[in-house]
This record gives structure tokens, sequence and C-alpha cells, in this order.
């Protein structure tokens, strides 16, 4: 999981959403929460700093926004290769 969140970095992302990957030349859009988790993890390597951070800007419990964000790496390995 942490090699995503590296690959984050690499990330070109857009006010909307639009995510480009210039290593893969995938491309994808992201909604407003997966934008704040990866403007969060460009600027982050582990994985329960990125989680308390954004417990700060959402109403939800760390179970909850811990799963959500291994979901959100989980589906993004498959864009980013």
């Amino acid at each position: 999981m942490k090699n995503i969140l590296l690959a984050t970095k690499r990330l070109a992302l857009s006010e909307s959403g639009f995510v480009f990957d210039p290593v893969s030349g995938q491309s994808f859009s992201v909604n407003d929460t997966g934008l704040v988790i990866l403007r969060l993890a460009q600027h982050q390597d582990d994985i329960e700093q990125l989680t308390e951070q954004l417990l700060e800007q959402f109403d939800a419990s760390s179970v909850e926004i811990k799963r959500d964000v291994q979901d959100f790496i989980h589906r993004l390995q498959g864009f980013l290769k």
C-alpha cells in the first residue's frame, strides 16, 4: 500500500477531479472525497497519518475512514501500474 501512496506523488490533479498519470498514460476521474484523499496522499507516505488527517475533515469514525481509504487505494492500484 505504501508504494501506491508514493505513486500518487506523480499524479496531475485538476480541481474537477480529473487525474492523469504521466508514467502509465492513464487518466480517470474521482469524486470530491477521492480528490481529497489523493491530495493528502501526495504529501503523506503513511496510511495512519493520512487517516488522521481525514478524521479532521470528515464526520466519520476511524474504522470507516480506514476501510474507505483502503478500498480507494485498492481501486487505485488498477490505474497505477
